[in-house]
């Protein structure tokens, strides 16, 4: 069997005496899009967070590619990577928050060209040729002049997710990416990340989109308490639920749409 592209083993993480993920395992192949499903409070943005050490996990490891990710093992010790170290290996993860976190004082352009500049020691010229092609890839190069504050929140993440690509990620991990839209411009950001997905791009999905999570990811996993109480491919997932707990969560979504 090929090695996945991550790899998750034994992943826990507490905030003071609250046990928010309780030993997760989770394996992820080159090219597969995975979707994390559950009720609030279960885990799901944690876990996308521990992924690429947002959050230090209190215990377990992670592997990306191979490489042991946020730690180096000497003998049979683990330590933690400095930022410098862990800044090059996040380098290989693009995210997409909630939130846009756009620069507000740079145009369109520039906030997705900036990092690879000032970051990754890319000329100017180069790098604003890399966000231009990452714009066309969402739709939004006629808005490169244009600033922030002049676009719809449909068209900030959709900058969002091009300022992740430009980095050329090995991984794109989205945290419920249309949470913070107006429900007439969550459909623009899924079809970008639909049109990214048919692209063979390897993704992690935190969502509470249950139709869009059907179509779009090969696998779902469902989180809940802190664990996976149940996963495998989307369709069989969300069609014929088994766990009691998704089964009542599937029928609270239905309800809400």
């Amino acid at each position: 069997m090929a090695e996945p592209l991550l790899k998750v083993e034994n992943l826990h993480k507490s905030f003071g005496s609250l046990e928010v993920l309780k030993g997760i395992d989770l394996e992820l192949a080159k090219g597969e899009k995975i979707a994390l499903i559950g009720p609030s409070g279960c885990g799901k943005s944690t876990c996308l967070r521990c992924v690429n050490f947002l959050e230090i996990p209190n215990q377990g490891h992670i592997y990306l590619d191979g490489e042991l990710f946020g730690q180096k093992k000497v003998g049979d010790q683990y330590s933690q990577m400095s930022e410098k170290e862990l800044a090059r290996q996040r380098a290989t993860i693009g995210m997409v928050f909630q939130g846009f976190y756009l620069w507000p004082h740079l145009n369109v352009r520039d906030n997705v060209a900036i990092a690879q500049i000032k970051v990754n020691g890319m000329a100017k010229s180069e790098a604003n040729d890399l966000a231009m092609d990452m714009l066309k890839k969402v739709h939004m190069d006629h808005k490169s002049e244009e600033f922030p504050e002049r676009l719809s929140g449909g068209q900030q993440q959709r900058v969002a997710i091009a300022r992740a690509l430009a980095q050329r990620p090995k991984l794109l991990l989205f945290d419920e990416p249309t949470s913070a839209l107006d429900p007439e411009l969550v459909g623009e950001v899924l079809n970008t990340i639909h049109e990214l997905a048919d692209e063979g791009r390897a993704m992690m999905l935190v969502t509470h989109e249950i139709a869009f999570a059907r179509e779009v990811a090969d696998r779902v996993v469902f989180m809940d308490g802190g664990g996976i109480a149940e996963q495998g491919p989307a369709k069989d997932i969300i069609d014929n639920p088994q766990n009691p707990r998704l089964q009542s969560f599937l029928g609270q979504m239905l309800e809400r749409n």
